[in-house]
């Protein structure tokens, strides 16, 4: 057998999950990074002043329904002063709805819908988890290989 083809059939779980826990990893940190510097944010109420239908409903290629997506603006108050801003890519909101975003106190106009850490700290445990298991999979099977090849050396000895 191909012993090439064999070990890269025998680290194809590593060479998916290495790159996969170096991606998470990168992403958690960049997302923990920017969400640790919105934590003094204000929590406010804004309320939508208009909704856009951004991208209609549809069936994608392995038949699941997607739901539609909406562009909304929305107004609120920081010290007696009106701001508007707009969202892209949103569920279903009517317009009138109220819905609680964060601004920055030193500039109003930077705002988010979240603060939470929850997630970037999911994703770079989840990375973690995804680079050790690669790592595993790869050092298995090399070990894997290698114990191929003493076999083969066998054999050969044996002729």
């Amino acid at each position: 057998m191909n012993k090439i083809a064999t070990f890269f059939r025998e680290s194809s779980i590593a060479r998916f999950f290495i790159p996969l826990g170096i991606i998470l990893i990168a992403f958690g940190t960049f997302m923990f990074i920017v969400n640790t510097k919105n934590q003094d944010y204000v929590e406010t109420k804004a309320v939508i002043s208009n909704v856009e239908l951004a991208e209609e409903a549809y069936i994608d290629a392995e038949g699941n329904h997607v739901d539609a997506t909406y562009d909304i603006k929305i107004k609120y108050t920081v010290d007696e002063k009106e701001y508007e801003s707009e969202l892209l890519g949103m569920p279903k909101y009517s317009k009138g709805e109220s819905l609680t975003i964060y601004y920055n106190p030193s500039d109003p106009t930077q705002i988010t819908q979240t603060k939470s850490l929850v997630i970037p700290v999911i994703m770079i445990l989840g990375g973690i988890a995804a680079l050790a298991g690669g790592i595993i999979s790869g050092i298995n099977a090399i070990k894997r290989y290698n114990k191929m090849k003493e076999q083969e050396k066998g054999w050969e000895n044996d002729k």
